[in-house]
């Protein structure tokens, strides 16, 4: 569908903001407002609580997903672990080097070496995406309007590192750039539709007002580990990512099928099922962030995992599954061989309630000890050093993290700001976000923590 008529389609909406109510399809009829918090609030790690099983009606949920296919699943359960095998070592043999970059003067013509290591690895860094005298103009009008609002939430409240500003001046001129709305508009360019009528446009970026990092040098209270937004146990859930069939593939056994860049799978998609403060209601292809520092590795950056959808195939799976013989310390977070071997995994026949790193309302987050497989050790991956200006994407299902200690010696400052392309959806969220914005609050459709 041409993006004119799917703009027309979408005039409707212009003057509602009512929302897809994710408690409709748990039997609530109102949509209630999400608490407002910090960060700390979308993760169970960051919260203090433990991952643990969940209601029994989720082992009933894994027995639904697989029922009748259960050769065909372990069958391709041996098949990712002997891919994890030969990727793993590549991926810690090369480190940072493994993520693609291109300068912003290139993205019209990006060579094909950058469109195929993006779409394998699923992050990429564009270089120069704004001059760098304009983001470092960006971070001293936000340490401005800090001094002018000292009342601002942040994690943690005693130092300050994540920032609850959303509408900042500096934060709605960096989203509003022509070059980022560009850049934009070359992340989504990746995504296709295998529905000609979809309502979707990635010609067409949408406005998501995400919060501001301003790391110290020293800190280590902003310790998130890897983790995927974008909900938890929703991506197993039939009313969650089930509306779209997104990960049917994988349920099939044909996890080699799976592609993460199709984008009419993701319009039905329910993200945001349990009202938490770790999820959001709009589909993000990229999330993404505009540096204002000069940051490297172990200096309060990113790491992602540029397994895409390898990593994507064997966190789903991995709940299916349990090991023969139960590694000498449970708890760690690296593995003998012998562990990890597949004759070592079994398909459990009798599924059981955990969803490994899953909590309802709150992002989905991955350890060693839950994972072993994906040996994050080796495989979580610091993104090369960035100076202001530079632009950094992962693709909505990358699992990412950040350093567990600022060990540099300057801020690592970052704007957050993610791709969204224009659909239904997207737009009730705008619709939300303009008529929250004029009244002082924050949007229902957005991350609340």
């Amino acid at each position: 569908m041409s993006a004119l008529c799917m703009l027309r389609r979408l005039q409707v909406l212009r003057h509602t903001t009512r929302l897809p109510s994710p408690q409709s399809v748990r039997g609530v009829a109102t949509v209630l407002p999400k608490k407002e918090g910090d960060i700390s609030d979308a993760f169970a790690s960051l919260s203090g609580l433990q991952f643990q099983p969940l209601e029994t009606r989720f082992a009933d949920l894994k027995a639904q997903l697989i029922h009748g296919k259960h050769e065909k699943v372990y069958a391709s359960w041996e098949r990712l672990l002997a891919s994890l095998r030969e990727e793993v070592p590549l991926i810690a043999e090369a480190g940072p080097r493994i993520i693609p970059e291109i300068d912003f003067k290139d993205i019209d013509n990006p060579s094909e070496h950058f469109n195929h290591e993006y779409r394998k690895r699923g992050v990429a860094i564009i270089r120069g995406a704004i001059p760098e005298d304009e983001a470092l103009q960006l971070k001293e009008g936000l340490r401005t309007y800090i001094r002018q609002n000292p009342q601002t939430k942040a994690f943690p409240p005693e130092n300050p590192q994540v920032f609850e500003l959303y509408w900042s001046p500096s934060q709605v001129r960096a989203r509003s750039h022509p070059n980022l709305l560009k850049t934009q508009q070359f992340l989504m360019s990746y995504w296709h539709s295998k529905d000609p009528h979809a309502l979707v446009s990635a010609d067409h970026p949408t406005v998501y007002a995400d919060r501001v990092r301003m790391r110290s040098p020293g800190d280590n209270k902003f310790a998130l580990g890897p983790h995927i937004d974008g909900g938890g146990p929703e991506r197993w859930e039939p009313e969650g990512y089930g509306r779209g069939k997104v990960y049917e593939k994988i349920w099939q056994g044909e996890w080699e099928q799976y592609d993460p860049w199709e984008s009419s799978c993701r319009l039905p998609v329910i993200s945001d099922m349990y009202n938490g403060n770790g999820s959001c209601s709009m589909f993000r292809m990229a999330q993404g962030w505009l540096s204002m520092s000069e940051t490297g590795p172990f200096e309060g950056t990113l790491l992602v995992n540029p397994l895409l959808s390898r990593a994507t195939a064997y966190f789903l799976l991995r709940p299916f599954f349990s090991p023969v013989k139960a590694a000498a310390d449970p708890s760690a977070d690296v593995f003998s061989s012998d562990f990890l071997a597949s004759n070592n995994w079994r398909l459990d026949h009798q599924p059981n309630s955990w969803l490994h790193g899953a909590s309802p309302g709150l992002g989905q987050e991955l350890r060693g000890f839950l994972h072993p497989h994906l040996e994050l050790h080796r495989t979580m991956t610091h993104v090369p050093t960035v100076r202001p200006g530079d632009y950094v994407a992962w693709h909505c299902d990358t699992i990412h993290a950040v350093d567990s200690i600022h060990a540099g010696k300057s801020d690592s400052s970052v704007l957050y700001i993610p791709s969204c392309p224009l659909t239904e959806l997207n737009a009730q969220g705008l619709a939300d976000l303009r008529d929250n914005f004029l009244k002082g609050r924050l949007s229902k459709s957005l991350i609340r923590g």
